[in-house]
């Protein structure tokens, strides 16, 4: 399912439809959003070095981290370090958000940073739409004047909605993604630390939602030895959990194991033993959802209303365009007082009829009559 995910990024956008966005969700009881945000970065920017992507360059808009330490985390991923100056721009709004180092007179005994030509900084993350104007600078020194695509990436939004509202950010999102030399996008957020309508709202301009869940939670009520004990062996953990939006406007739910490790996140399918859930925890109810063995043989047995089970002989269905024998009428049907029967020869022909149906007390016509006089034309 992950790698799906990354191939998805790596594909990115059909002509004249929107870009695919992802959106990473994690929370303190399972922090390894960050971890997964890493991992797709380093496929995505992997695959851009060697041209199997879509997307011919990435923008990085770093929030969280320095710009240093993604360098550096790529290098460790193996993408060598001159196709990281050549495909990667940073946008960096994590060493002065708000400008306030810019105002502050610099001294003399220190030594500035010193600045890469692929590092770009950015002084006012509160001025949303300078933003998206950076953001769209950056790219156009990979597309150029044609109709090559980039990709871009927000390390955390919820350092964004410190200083800026949900519909200004929700909005730039959107407006990245709709953007026609955007090839895909995604961001990680810590949705416990907002509200529900957060969430909501950027999963609502998003194609995938990825949120990184606890394998098992411990309430004050069922804090055994044994629960720690699990926990404690399963502490490195989670559960992977996607929300996917399909073109056809159909969704589907999908769920793997993610592990981590020194060297990174790993995915894999559910298993059984992690997928143990302690009786514990399960509510107490006074009902038995479960069915013994005896009770699935008894209803098995029970024969369903207008259930054909045949009982060793020839099943007959009545599909209603022919007539029933005799034997087989219906008891239940009204006849007619008097009904004018066919003769066998007339049943059998394939002409249209017309058929008399007349009261007792009428007065029958006389055998000489022509019938076609009691017809009204």
């Amino acid at each position: 399912m992950a790698e799906s995910i990354s191939r998805s990024l790596r594909d990115g956008c059909l002509e004249g439809e929107h870009a695919p966005a992802l959106t990473i969700e994690d929370s303190l009881a399972s922090p390894f959003g960050s971890h997964v945000f890493d991992h797709f970065l380093a496929n995505l920017a992997s695959q851009i070095a060697d041209g199997t992507s879509q997307a011919r360059g990435l923008v990085l808009v770093a929030l969280n981290r320095s710009p240093s330490f993604y360098i550096d985390l790529l290098r460790r991923k193996g993408v060598d370090a001159s196709l990281v100056d050549k495909w990667v721009r940073i946008l960096d709004c994590y060493s002065d958000p708000l400008g306030w180092k810019n105002r502050i007179p610099p001294l003399t005994n220190v030594q500035k940073p010193s600045t890469r030509e692929h590092v770009s900084f950015f002084r006012d993350v509160r001025d949303i739409n300078k933003l998206l104007s950076s953001v769209l600078d950056l790219g156009k020194g990979f597309v150029g004047q044609g109709k090559t695509r980039f990709a871009v990436a927000v390390d955390l939004v919820s350092n964004l909605l410190r200083h800026t509202s949900l519909p200004s950010v929700a909005g730039l999102l959107n407006n990245l993604r709709s953007n026609d030399q955007i090839s895909c996008i995604f961001w990680l957020i810590h949705s416990d630390l907002h509200e529900p309508r957060v969430s909501a709202a950027l999963a609502y301009v998003s194609t995938v939602v990825a949120s990184v869940q606890p394998i098992m939670q411990l309430t004050d009520e069922h804090r055994s030895r044994r629960d720690f004990l699990w926990l404690q062996k399963n502490s490195c953990k989670a559960k992977f959990c996607v929300r996917l939006k399909r073109r056809n406007g159909r969704v589907k739910l999908l769920a793997e194991e993610l592990h981590m490790d020194q060297v990174g996140v790993k995915f894999a399918a559910v298993t059984s033993e992690n997928s143990f859930v302690n009786k514990s925890l399960l509510p107490k109810v006074q009902f038995n959802l479960q069915l013994s063995d005896q009770e699935r043989v008894d209803r098995a047995k029970v024969v369903l209303p207008y259930e054909h089970q045949g009982n060793g002989e020839a099943i007959e269905i009545y599909d209603g365009r022919r007539s029933l024998s005799d034997d087989q009428k219906d008891p239940h049907s009204v006849q007619p007082s008097t009904f004018s029967a066919t003769t066998d020869a007339q049943a059998n022909s394939g002409n249209g009829e017309i058929h008399y149906i007349r009261d007792s007390d009428d007065e029958q016509p006389d055998s000489d009559e022509d019938p076609d006089d009691d017809l009204d034309i």
